[in-house]
């Protein structure tokens, strides 16, 4: 087996589930000019990927298909950013536009456009 699937920081365990609303949080990313979007998800679904996790929420914000707080997501974030990278649209949507993902306790996904500063 290849030696560097043993030093991945995340064997993407979320992606699966990330991948089933992918289409979901592009409509979310789209609708994002009219205010922070919500999303309800099924917390068991979280749970059955990873029982051991103790905090399924996080809060990331992605551009041009990185994490702007790239060392402190977490994992369950980083696979979010990772599938919205395998799709064209979420590419050309965060390509000019920063955005914030954040999931709370109650596993309400929102999703939001960050005014980027000027440069």
């Amino acid at each position: 087996m290849d030696s560097r699937f043993y030093n991945t920081p995340t064997l993407q365990a979320y992606a699966s589930l990330w991948s089933k609303y992918r289409p979901v949080i592009i409509q979310l990313m789209m609708n994002a000019d009219n205010g922070t979007q919500e999303y309800k998800l099924f917390g068991h679904e979280f749970k059955a990927l990873n029982p051991k996790e103790k905090t399924y929420s996080f809060q990331v914000q992605g551009f041009q298909g990185k994490a702007l707080n790239g060392s402190k997501a977490s994992p369950i974030a980083q696979d979010l950013l990772s599938v919205l990278n395998l799709s064209k649209k979420a590419m050309e949507l965060m390509e000019t536009s920063r955005f914030e993902f954040s999931l709370d306790k109650q596993f309400i996904l929102r999703v939001s456009k960050v005014e980027t500063p000027a440069q």
